[in-house]
């Protein structure tokens, strides 16, 4: 995956990752308020961790289409996150996905990722469905979920140990 953008909102651009931007998911995945809604050690993110998770990132959507997407703000290109699609481990299922830098919060951005996510996910792919999870203590987080159209289904402790509020998004039926 390059760093060709995939798509744009008003005001983001969302592209590929390459390699040689791991740096820029160490500093976002690295900070404590990032990574505390990321496991429920909330440790923030080695390189090590980062190079790994960024690997699989591109070769998901190198073979799926999906994938974390990195967030440039369009007025400037300053990189302000990620967001994208990952595949809950225990279901298989497509799952949405987001985390700023926290200067970057309260702006609408994550709200603007999520809603541009779904609408492509819909409009390029066949799947009937996609979930996401926020930690059940992580309001803002929720609330973007909540605002794209998603429903809430149950509470459960993800694989990273944090307790979740989880929600679905089926395909909008046409006609």
């Amino acid at each position: 995956m390059s760093d060709l953008a995939l798509f744009e909102t008003d005001r983001l651009v969302l592209s590929g990752w390459r390699l040689d931007q791991i740096d820029d998911l160490v500093a976002l995945h690295g900070t404590a308020n990032v990574a505390r809604y990321l496991s429920s050690s909330g440790e923030p993110w080695t390189r090590e961790k980062a190079e790994t998770a960024l690997r699989g990132w591109i070769e998901l959507f190198e073979t799926r289409q999906l994938g974390k997407l990195r967030l440039t703000r369009k007025s400037d290109g300053v990189f302000i996150g990620r967001a994208g699609f990952g595949i809950y481990g225990p279901t298989g299922e497509p799952e949405i996905g987001y985390a700023l830098f926290e200067e970057h919060h309260g702006q609408g951005f994550a709200k603007e990722a999520a809603a541009g996510l779904r609408d492509w996910y819909f409009r390029e792919t066949t799947s009937t469905h996609f979930i996401g999870f926020a930690d059940t203590c992580n309001a803002p987080s929720l609330a973007v979920l909540r605002k794209i159209g998603m429903e809430p289904t149950h509470v459960e402790v993800e694989p990273g140990g944090l307790t979740c509020q989880f929600h679905i998004l089926r395909r909008p039926s046409i006609g």
